[in-house]
């Protein structure tokens, strides 16, 4: 939002840091300093630190010249950030910052974006990248749009452009039904589509083996803790053949949205799960279970299915490999709700343009850190970032396709190389690129097909090998091009209509989700309708017409 006062702040600091130009020529070496206060030229390569507070991931406090990246960065540029990540919480860390006017100099500011906009903490960077960031320009340039605010200022650099290629990862880390593998391998490895295909073979097998090493079996179970209950209440929308749009559907051929939370496919799911429970093959602690106690069920190797985002249970992925029996490990499913239906689990091209990093009002000398930026986004930055050297982190073959050794691939998941190296460091919150290289090389190596077939074992080809496929989303159709997508991207400030609905929709549904699939089945249609009442009493329609808004706009290029 621009604002006047916004302005003026801006020019006050611009003629300030004039007459300190004027009256002190030379840049004052800033080693000692905890954050940036020095005055520098356009090709200055004094040392100087800047403050950078990420909001947005948990990580380790540290230097980034404490890093073999970052030093070689600071080599470059003289730049040095000091990384400071949030404990506790956000809205009173932001509030504590926009209170005071006083803020670090780089913010990735995550949820606290809107409030620090509001307050005018962020500079424009129009002017700065022109001037110092044309690799960032190149690289981000069909996005510029998507993330230049109405009053035309850039204030937020996203993270990860698309360039060249996108590159689909071979691997399923975001949504699907899972299952057990060995439960599979039971029935002669059949082809499951369907959600009744899909929970006739996991209640057969559970009818069979009541027990998994001494402890009872678990059909089926769901994560619904805390902020993570999305990968429960998004499941119709998925076996409806829809990607994560968040709360709504999109019409493929209107662009209208729709909720989904008290649709037919919701209603359908929800009694599934119903007769599920009543018939004892539903994980009886799914609604009151935390986080970490769902991880340690998935551990524990006597869970045979369930539906999750991949990148949320690694933690118990990693486990089971680590345990050495690979008929314990999950493979990811494309699960629909009939034949007719495509599965759209694997995610479009997409572009988040209002989550990302700025540059306070409170950083003197920006065009600094910019030029930083800058260099880190240089293709050949960005290939030591994500893959490291050449011979020692990954290998060229004759076709100059990149790939990793066993030795390689062990070195690079070492958790304590990937930080002292500084991959840890720079692979997030940074300005960065996604797709491929100019070398058609994945940016990403878990998006390499070549690392992916490296990485797999005996026990995972012999799946491969059974479903005649040599990576594991190739069960998966490919994405519809969906230019909008993801709607949940759309900014929806605080205390608006879309943000109250939002907070009063989601505690609505999972008070009366729980409800429902708990209930008597004789009762089930009592509890559906208590929920659809109490849901179509906020504004669905006010809700729905925001999106189909947002969807439009987007494909008519307005972001």
């Amino acid at each position: 939002m621009f604002k006047k006062s916004y302005l003026f702040i801006v020019l006050v600091l611009s003629l300030l840091l004039v007459f300190a130009a004027c009256s002190n020529n030379s840049e004052t070496n800033s080693e000692s300093k905890p954050d940036a206060d020095s005055d520098s030229t356009e090709t200055s390569k004094e040392p100087v630190t800047y403050h950078l507070f990420n909001a947005g991931a948990a990580g380790k406090d540290l230097n980034t010249n404490e890093t073999t990246l970052g030093k070689k960065f600071e080599e470059e540029t003289g730049v040095n950030f000091r990384l400071e990540h949030l404990v506790g919480d956000l809205n009173q860390k932001i509030g504590v910052m926009v209170a005071g006017g006083n803020y670090p100099d780089v913010i990735v500011p995550d949820a606290g974006i809107d409030t620090l906009l509001d307050a005018g903490a962020f500079i424009p960077l129009n002017d700065l990248l022109e001037e110092h960031g044309q690799n960032i320009l190149k690289a981000y340039e069909e996005y510029l749009p998507m993330f230049t605010s109405d009053d035309g200022n850039i204030y937020i650099i996203p993270f990860g452009a698309t360039v060249n290629e996108f590159q689909p990862n071979p691997n399923i880390d975001q949504g699907a039904f899972w299952i057990q593998r060995g439960v599979l391998k039971e029935y002669g490895f059949p082809e499951i589509k369907t959600l009744d295909e899909y929970l006739d073979v996991i209640t057969r097998y559970a009818a069979e083996n009541p027990e998994i090493d001494g402890m009872k079996t678990i059909p089926f179970t769901g994560l619904t803790y805390d902020w993570r209950f999305f990968a429960f209440s998004n499941i119709p929308n998925h076996l409806a053949g829809y990607p994560n749009d968040g709360a709504v559907m999109v019409d493929m051929d209107t662009h209208e949205a729709k909720v989904y939370a008290d649709s037919d496919y919701a209603k359908r799911w929800l009694e599934t799960l119903n007769t599920l429970n009543a018939e004892g093959n539903l994980d009886q602690e799914m609604f009151v279970m935390n986080y970490d106690e769902y991880l340690a069920k998935l551990t524990s190797g006597r869970v045979l299915g369930f539906f999750d985002y991949g990148w949320q249970f690694g933690n118990a992925t990693n486990a089971l490999r680590d345990a050495g029996d690979p008929d314990k490990e999950y493979m990811a499913l494309p699960v629909v709700f009939d034949e007719s239906i495509t599965d759209q689990y694997l995610e479009p091209p997409t572009f988040t343009g209002n989550r990302g990093v700025g540059i306070t009002v409170s950083a003197k000398n920006p065009e600094r850190i910019i030029q930083y930026w800058d260099n880190l986004i240089k293709e050949e930055n960005q290939k030591l970032v994500f893959w490291g050297n050449e011979g020692e982190h990954y290998t060229v073959n004759e076709d100059g396709r990149y790939y990793q050794t066993d030795e390689q691939i062990a070195l690079v998941e070492n958790q304590q190389f990937r930080e002292d190296f500084g991959m840890t460091t720079f692979e997030w919150s940074w300005p960065r690129i996604n797709g491929s290289f100019s070398d058609g090389n994945a940016v990403e190596p878990r998006r390499q097909p070549e690392v992916a077939l490296a990485t797999y074992r005996d026990g995972d080809r012999e799946y491969l090998d059974a479903y005649g496929i040599s990576t594991f989303a190739e069960l998966f159709s490919a994405p519809e091009e969906r230019p909008w997508y993801p709607t949940w991207s759309a900014n929806v400030e605080q205390g608006s209509p879309q943000h109250i609905f939002s907070e009063r929709s989601e505690e609505i549904i999972k008070r009366h989700y729980a409800r429902i699939v708990l209930a008597d089945p004789a009762n089930f249609e009592k509890e559906w309708e208590d929920f659809t009442t109490a849901y179509r009493a906020l504004d669905v329609e006010g809700y729905e017409q925001f999106f189909t808004d947002v969807v439009k706009k987007r494909v008519n290029g307005e972001w």
